[in-house]
């Protein structure tokens, strides 16, 4: 059985349940309980229409939940109300669920946290760590989201900047894992700046594709990390490229600069640079203080300081990250990186030990162990 094919069938089906009336969250149960029924019966029996069988059988338990939930008049009623069997469109309603995820009745932080939950599939830990926030925390604020449209109709399509906001974060999640997850943002943004002259818009696609290009070098086959420093530019796809600076060039000479813009200006000096040596350091800084005018961010902050301990030298770098949280994401690597250049190799091999074991996922720790072993053998430690 493609669990990938029903991965992606799962927001054109709860789309086609909110149209016929259903809450979001009865939608969403709804589906997840299709879902489990067609990992048991499709390995032996696979639907000819797998989309029309999981809006049926997401349907049945709507009508059966809701039966078990109310009182009997309410139950006949929404009995009398099931629409017939019919074709099934095959429109793609992801993005307009992103859109209705994004609903008024929500905070612009429940509404992000929401759709990534039940539409972009990211799981609740992946969504904390995004956030800074600890994972029960963050079940929390999904769990108040759930309830607070628990009974609404999501027929008001909600604020376009959130909506950015949650694709931001999936591509994110998906730059650093799924391939797949990164790919499918960079479509619906590219749906979105079809619809849309909004200068932010052309700015998160810029910054997507300016990243996206550099996909084909950040691993060796073995699944390796390679870092930016390090990466062969001629893997990088320079047609991504050409059109991700073509896309913030069109945004930037209508001069509303917004933070999707600002990163993408710092992609795109990444991606001019043929050589890392070529790296214009001095502009990137720039284009982080514009950043963190905009966002006032802490990561914005934190890759400012990395930026400006290789423009202006690690000792200045290191000054700048004194000034920041240490328990940032990514604040020891920066401190690791920052003593190397530094020439401090003991303290760096240490503090890229240190990193490793808060490093997110697999590839980065393994890549900051790598690390801190040439570094302590260098330094005669190992």
């Amino acid at each position: 059985m493609d669990e990938t094919l029903l991965r992606a069938l799962v927001p054109t089906v709860i789309g086609v349940l909110v149209r016929r009336g259903a809450p979001f969250a009865a939608a969403e149960d709804a589906v997840q309980e299709a879902l489990v029924k067609a990992l048991t019966s499709w390995p032996d029996d696979p639907p000819a229409h797998p989309r029309a069988w999981l809006v049926t059988v997401a349907w049945r338990s709507f009508i059966d939940a809701s039966r078990s939930e109310g009182a009997r008049r309410d139950r006949e009623l929404r009995l009398e109300l099931e629409p017939e069997p019919g074709a099934v469109s095959d429109a793609d309603d992801t993005l307009q669920l992103y859109f209705l995820c994004a609903h008024p009745k929500l905070t612009s932080s429940s509404a992000v946290a929401l759709t990534l939950r039940a539409v972009g599939g990211l799981t609740t830990r992946q969504i904390a760590r995004a956030y800074l926030v600890p994972e029960a925390t963050m079940a929390q604020r999904i769990s108040r989201a759930k309830r607070t449209i628990a009974d609404t109709r999501l027929t008001e399509p909600g604020d376009p900047a959130t909506v950015l906001r949650v694709l931001y974060l999936v591509f994110n999640e998906g730059y650093s894992g799924d391939l797949d997850l990164a790919a499918e943002a960079i479509r619906l943004t590219r749906q979105l700046a079809s619809v849309s002259a909004d200068e932010e818009v052309a700015g998160l696609l810029a910054l997507m594709l300016l990243h996206h290009a550099r996909r084909p070098a950040r691993r060796l086959p073995d699944g390796t990390l390679v870092p930016l420093a390090e990466q062969d530019r001629s893997l990088w796809d320079t047609g991504l490229i050409a059109e991700g600076v073509d896309l913030l060039q069109g945004a930037l000479a209508r001069d509303r600069l917004g933070e999707f813009q600002a990163q993408a200006a710092i992609a795109a000096l990444h991606a001019d640079a043929s050589r890392v040596e070529e790296t214009d350091w001095v502009q990137i800084v720039e284009w982080y203080d514009e950043l963190v005018r905009l966002t006032d961010s802490p990561i914005a902050r934190l890759n400012r300081a990395v930026a400006v301990g290789e423009a202006d030298g690690p000792r200045a770098g290191l000054a700048q990250l004194d000034e920041l949280d240490p328990a940032l994401p990514r604040h020891t690597a920066a401190l690791a990186h920052l003593h190397e250049r530094a020439g401090d190799r003991r303290v760096a091999a240490a503090l890229y030990a240190q990193a490793a074991g808060l490093a997110s996922n697999t590839a980065e720790r393994d890549h900051l162990m790598r690390q801190a072993a040439r570094l302590g053998q260098s330094a005669g430690l190992a």
